[in-house]
């Protein structure tokens, strides 16, 4: 049972606003008291703030989150022991496993039932995860985006700790692990544009647009990022929460062109345009990175925004085919080869509806996805 001091504790975090000082002194993405983004984002206000809070807790539409279970591919140790390398699988929302080299990768881990800093209260899963976590293999690294609670799920990271071999975060989260308890040896934190060579593979922290923090005083304390992963004549790209900006182009032309690109495409809405893309910005930013094929996630396991749960995969698998690019939307648990990519299925599609598919959707066809 959690105590009430841990609880007003994790609300507050008064200390927390210090976390990253040590490391950032120097970094340009920090103003000597937060992080910040290059192009600032607008001041909201409180009542803007508050106006979205009650929106997203009292005036949620129907079809936020799905009406029957979802169809998930179960995941067994021995199937990833026997994989082949350059597997990938989704796992929920953000949470990727990625087999390099022999090895396995794993990106935002939250197997938590809820994306919250309350056991019984906040965002709940629409499925558990393919596999679970006491099942997962010896993982070589945990690569962490930012420390928002749908990316980062403390009780996950302890879960992980003896396992894995090193965990690559951005300014400032690394503390926070450190904090947890997590061998401060087995923690590299990056700013932008820093890499980490490890087994022969570069691992990357490219900028994002976004912001962070797990409390109500901790807004900003550390840093968000994107990663590019280099295996050889491999390159991934993992955006991590971003809103779109001219960073996208940067990266492709500094570390791409990408293999394949997993793009958040979901919890999006018009009221918080600077912190996630919308579906039409998901393509484009897959355009400007110069990617082969885009992997739509952060989307399909928590209820975070206004729109349908199912409504990204038929607004991005639309403007892909309209723009020539390449989708791919394999299911929970499903592998997916990185190195030839298949197109998935329109799995969301199986599952009860409340709300009908949109007209200008209808009649799409898995074979139709681009590719």
């Amino acid at each position: 049972m959690t105590s009430l001091p841990s609880v007003v504790s994790r609300m507050l975090g008064f200390a927390a606003a210090k976390r990253g000082r040590a490391l950032s002194s120097h970094s340009p993405q920090h103003d000597g008291e937060r992080f910040r983004n290059v192009k600032p984002r607008p001041a909201e206000g409180l009542r803007k703030t508050l106006g979205i809070a009650w929106n997203v807790l009292f005036n949620k539409p129907n079809g936020t989150m799905p009406a029957a279970a979802l169809p998930i591919d179960a995941l067994s140790r021995e199937q990833l022991d026997t994989a082949p390398d350059r597997s990938l699988y989704r796992l929920g929302h953000s949470t990727m496993l990625l087999k390099l080299r022999g090895e396995f990768w794993l990106t935002d881990p939250v197997f938590a039932e809820r994306a919250s800093p309350f056991r019984n209260v906040g965002p709940k899963r629409f499925h558990a995860p393919p596999i679970a976590l006491a099942d997962l293999p010896q993982l070589r690294g945990v690569i962490l985006s930012h420390d928002h609670y749908d990316h980062l799920d403390r009780d996950t990271v302890l879960a992980l700790a003896h396992s894995t071999g090193v965990f690559l975060t951005p300014l400032g989260v690394g503390d926070r692990l450190i904090e947890w308890g997590i061998d401060a040896s087995k923690v590299r934190q990056l700013d932008w544009w820093q890499g980490a060579e490890i087994d022969g593979m570069q691992f990357s922290a490219t900028p994002a647009q976004h912001f962070s923090g797990r409390s109500l005083f901790d807004g900003n304390s550390t840093l968000w990022a994107s990663w590019v992963i280099v295996d050889n004549d491999l390159r991934v790209f993992f955006s991590g929460d971003t809103g779109y900006f001219d960073g996208f182009r940067m990266i492709g032309e500094r570390l791409g062109p990408f293999d394949v690109t997993l793009i958040e495409t979901g919890a999006y809405d018009a009221q918080w345009p600077y912190v996630h893309m919308q579906p039409e910005e998901t393509v484009q930013a897959h355009i400007d990175l110069r990617g082969r094929r885009l992997v739509p996630i952060h989307n399909g396991t928590f209820d975070l925004a206004m729109h349908r749960w199912q409504e990204p995969f038929e607004r991005v698998m639309g403007l892909a085919l309209a723009r020539g690019v390449a989708l791919s939307t394999p299911r929970m648990g499903e592998r997916l080869d990185l190195a030839a990519p298949h197109r998935g299925e329109l799995w969301w599609r199986d599952v009860a509806e409340s709300v009908a598919v949109p007209k200008a959707a209808r009649g799409v066809r898995a074979d139709s996805l681009c590719g």
